[in-house]
C-alpha cells in the first residue's frame, strides 16, 4: 500500500519496539502461572497475547486506509452502540475480579468500557470539530459532558473504578482543551468540584456503604508490607516491592524471577512492571519509561503538526489516554495510589486493551499521513 509509506517512522519503530517487549515480558511472568494455576500450556497467554495484536494488526491496516473525517462519521452509530452494549453488560455481563465488565458476543468476549474510551475520543474531536462556531452556547459545549456522565454511571455499575477514572480524565481534559467560552469552562469546572466533594462527603458520612468490599480494601493500600496488611489488600503490592528489590540495577535474568511463582498473582497483568524490573533491572525499566516518552511526544507532534482541529484533538486525546493508563498503572504498583486494576499500555497481558491500542495508534498514524498528503 502506497499510503503506508507515509505513516510516521518514529511513532511505529517505538511502538513495535514496546510490543516486542511486551510479548517476551508476557511470556516470561505467565508461564508458570498458566502451567500451574491453569494447568495449561506454559504459552498460554503469550500465543493469546500474539492473536490480539494480530486481530489489532488487521483492523490497523483496513482503518488506515479510511480518513480521519470517517473515523468522526462512524463514531456517532460507534458511540451509540457501545452505550447500549454497556448498559447490556449489566445484565449478561461476566463477572472477573469483582466487576461485571465483559460481554460476550458469538464467540468472542470483549469488555465494553475499553472501546468506549477510544471511541469517545473521536466522537468529541468530530463533534467539537462540527460545532466549532457554536461553542458559546451551553447547550452545544456541555452536551458531551451529559453524554460522559451517562456512560460513567454504566461503567460505575459494574463496577469499575479505574475504567471511570480514565474516561473521566479523558473527557475533561478534551474538555479543557477545545476553546469553548471561558465563562462556560469556569462554571463547569466548578459545578464538577462542587459535586464530586459532596459525593465524597456522602460516601464518608455513610461509612464507605456505599462502596463495594473489594473498593474499600483498595483504599487501604499504605503499609501493604504490615502484618495486618500483608496476607489481604496488601498482598500484591508488598509481593510487587520484593520483586523490585530483587531486581535491582539489573535485574536476576529474563525468566529468573521467584515473584512470579504464584506469589504475585497478576504478574502477567497489571503487575508486569514489578516482574520486568526483577528480571532485567530498574535500569531497563527506565529504558522502558524513555520509551514512554518518546512515543507520547511523538504523538503530541503529529496533534501539533494536523492542519485541522479534529485531528489535533484526536492526537492529543489519545496521548493522555496513554499517559493515564501508564501513571495509574505505576502509581497503583508502588503503592502511591489504590489499585484500580489498569493496565501497562504495550506490556501487560489483554485482548481488549490491546487491541484497543493498536486502534488508537493507527488513528494517530492516519492524523501524520493525511499531515504529509496536506504537505504534498
Amino acid at each position: 500500500m502506497k499510503i503506508l509509506r507515509h505513516i510516521d517512522k518514529w511513532l511505529l519503530l517505538w511502538t513495535v519496539v514496546l510490543f516486542v517487549i511486551g510479548l517476551v515480558m508476557v511470556f516470561s511472568a505467565s508461564n508458570v502461572a498458566a502451567f500451574m494455576r491453569y494447568s495449561s500450556s506454559p504459552y498460554r497467554f503469550v500465543i493469546r497475547q500474539a492473536v490480539f495484536l494480530l486481530v489489532g494488526l488487521i483492523l490497523a491496516l483496513i482503518a488506515i486506509r479510511f480518513s480521519t473525517s470517517f473515523y468522526g462519521f462512524i463514531s456517532w452509530p460507534g458511540l451509540l452502540a457501545i452505550t447500549v452494549i454497556l448498559a447490556a453488560v449489566l445484565l449478561y455481563g461476566k463477572i472477573a475480579n469483582g466487576a461485571s465488565s465483559w460481554i460476550r458476543i458469538g464467540i468472542f468476549t470483549f469488555q465494553p468500557s475499553e472501546f468506549v474510551k477510544i471511541i469517545m475520543i473521536v466522537w468529541m474531536a468530530s463533534f467539537y470539530d462540527i460545532n466549532r462556531h457554536r461553542l458559546n452556547s451551553y447547550k452545544v459545549s456541555l452536551f458531551p459532558l451529559v453524554l460522559c456522565a451517562v456512560i460513567v454511571g454504566l461503567i460505575l455499575l459494574q463496577p469499575d473504578m479505574g475504567t471511570a477514572i480514565i474516561f473521566l480524565g479523558i473527557v475533561g481534559f478534551i474538555f479543557l482543551l477545545v476553546p469553548i467560552d471561558f465563562k462556560i469552562k469556569v462554571k463547569t469546572v466548578l459545578i464538577v468540584l462542587a459535586i464530586a466533594l459532596i459525593g465524597a462527603i456522602i460516601i464518608i458520612a455513610s461509612g464507605n456503604t456505599l462502596l463495594f468490599k473489594h473498593q474499600i480494601n483498595r483504599f487501604n493500600f499504605t503499609n501493604p508490607c504490615s502484618e495486618e496488611n500483608f496476607y489481604d489488600q496488601g498482598n500484591q503490592v508488598c509481593n510487587g516491592y520484593i520483586a523490585m528489590n530483587n531486581g535491582g540495577l539489573f535485574g536476576k535474568g529474563l525468566g529468573n524471577s521467584t515473584q512470579k511463582y504464584l506469589y504475585l498473582p497478576d504478574s502477567h497483568t497489571d503487575f508486569i512492571f514489578p516482574i520486568i524490573i526483577e528480571e532485567l533491572g530498574l535500569v531497563f525499566g527506565c529504558f522502558i519509561l524513555l520509551i514512554y516518552f518518546l512515543v507520547l511526544t511523538r504523538i503530541i507532534v503529529i496533534g501539533n503538526s494536523s492542519h485541522n482541529k479534529r485531528n489535533a484533538i484526536m492526537c492529543y486525546g489519545i496521548a493522555f489516554y496513554l499517559f493515564l493508563h501508564i501513571i495509574i498503572n505505576l502509581m497503583g504498583v508502588t503503592g502511591l495510589i489504590p489499585m484500580t486494576g489498569v493496565p501497562l499500555p504495550f506490556l501487560s497481558y489483554g485482548g481488549s486493551f490491546t487491541i484497543c491500542l493498536v486502534v488508537a495508534l493507527t488513528i494517530v498514524q492516519r492524523v501524520a499521513i493525511e499531515n504529509k498528503l496536506k504537505k504534498g
